[in-house]
């Protein structure tokens, strides 16, 4: 999942949530030297991760993409089902989205110190472009894609990938829906297992 996927899934503790956000910038186990919530949120985003890739509703989604994106088709559909989160966001949240969101972006300049290298330099990017309310729409997604291709040199070619969103648009979305339910009840039971692990 993408980064809107994994603050929700985190619960309320914030120093779980960024955890769970910054995971990709954590590896191995340098994540014993964060605090102890922050070890458990990066936990928490391993567990979803792999999670996530043996689903078979995920593979079903990347299927669409295999052909034109090869293995890069999993980090496409991640960002096509932030997508959907942000855009069906009162189903899963009482919050609106945008003040939801504001107050995760509060959250990470408080704990600014903390993030990991690479999250210090994605940070005030993100929170400048909004690019967490910008996954609600075609056109924001447009850009994530952008510049996910940018990164790869153009290699991916994920820029071109709207396409194939606009195209297979509702079945992407009914996948989402049904894979997310699944994930919701997997994600609480470790949230809770990893809650009482850590002592929070």
């Amino acid at each position: 999942m993408n980064f809107l996927a994994h603050i929700y899934l985190s619960g309320n503790n914030k120093l779980l949530t960024i955890g769970n956000f910054a995971a990709d910038g954590i590896r191995g186990k340098i994540f014993t030297k964060y605090p102890k919530a922050m070890q458990a949120g990066i936990v928490l985003h391993r567990y979803i991760d792999t999670y996530t890739d043996a689903h078979p509703i995920f593979r079903q989604s990347t299927k669409r993409l295999h052909k034109p994106y090869g293995h890069y088709s999993g980090v496409i559909v991640d960002i096509f089902y932030d997508h959907f989160l942000a855009k069906n966001w009162s189903e899963y949240s009482n919050k609106p989205l945008n003040e939801y969101i504001q107050g995760f972006y509060v959250s990470l300049n408080e704990n600014f110190e903390v993030l990991p290298p690479r999250f210090k330099k994605l940070t005030p990017f993100m929170i400048e472009d909004n690019w967490l309310l910008s996954y609600a729409t075609v056109e924001g997604i447009q850009k994530v894609l952008n510049g996910m291709n940018n990164r790869t040199k153009g290699l991916s070619k994920m820029n071109n990938a709207t396409k194939e969103l606009i195209e297979n648009y509702e079945a992407f979305e009914n996948d989402f829906k049904l894979f997310f339910e699944d994930l919701r009840a997997y994600a609480e039971i470790k949230r809770i297992e990893l809650t009482k692990e850590y002592n929070l």
